[in-house]
């Protein structure tokens, strides 16, 4: 049985679905099979940024549905073999409820070592579809103040929601912008602020960020990739020192 981690924030815009991408082909990496289930109805990207976009068919509604099986709205991800995509639904109207959600994850989980739910900002009805299955989250913040404040509202939703294990992603920090910004001290502020055990700090990257707009990848020597890859053993149950 997988592990099931819930990938989320408090706001959009902080780089969520492009760090749920580059870590889950760091997990790839490490020899796992995995699964990204994307639940922002209306939002979708992860297809996009994984290359499987122009292949798609059903999503996870049609199966909520009966059009089709799980096994036929899955997708593998062709430039990262044991990568797989359950695509959310085009319309925001087809969000599914976290009841059907719970069902859907506990079949699913039997046959991938890691599932990762990306999980459409804020905390409405998507955020607790998203969460209600996963034994783990991710609360992904960029360090400045708007979008530590929501990275905190949504570790204290998920406490309250009981998700046993919660980490902090600090994401695309850049340190001169920090520095020159001055709304924290330094970065165990923000930890502290959000509340949440730091499991990684991930770099500015543009060209990780370009990868996975054009659908390719992130892999490589990209400033990113060292980031993702040593999160990836932490989430593998490796006691791997942080870099900050």
């Amino acid at each position: 049985m997988g592990k099931v981690t819930v990938i989320t924030s408090g706001k959009g815009g902080t780089g969520k679905s492009t760090f749920t991408a580059g870590v889950s082909t760091a997990l790839v990496r490490r020899g796992n099979r995995v699964l990204i289930i994307d639940c922002d109805a209306g939002m979708r990207g992860i297809d996009l940024m994984l290359g499987v976009s122009g292949e798609l068919v059903f999503d996870i509604a049609d199966i909520v549905r009966g059009n089709c099986s799980p096994a036929n709205a899955i997708y593998p991800c062709k430039t990262v073999p044991e990568l797989y995509v359950l695509p959310a639904p085009s319309d925001v109207s087809d969000k599914i409820s976290p009841y059907i959600m719970l069902q859907l994850v506990r079949v699913l989980e039997n046959y991938y070592d890691h599932v990762l739910i990306d999980c459409p900002a804020g905390i409405g009805v998507g955020f607790e579809s998203a969460a209600i299955a996963a034994n783990r989250a991710l609360v992904v913040v960029n360090a400045e103040p708007l979008s530590v404040r929501g990275g905190e509202k949504i570790h204290r939703k998920l406490r309250h929601m009981k998700i046993p294990e919660i980490r902090l992603v600090i994401n695309r920090f850049n340190e001169r912008r920090f520095k020159k910004m001055g709304a924290f001290p330094d970065l165990d502020a923000v930890i502290d602020s959000v509340g949440a055990r730091l499991i990684g700090v991930v770099p500015e990257d543009s060209a990780s960020a370009a990868c996975a707009q054009r659908g390719e990848p992130i892999e490589g020597r990209k400033k990113a990739v060292c980031a993702f890859d040593r999160i990836a053993a932490r989430l593998d149950g490796e006691d791997v020192p942080l870099e900050l």
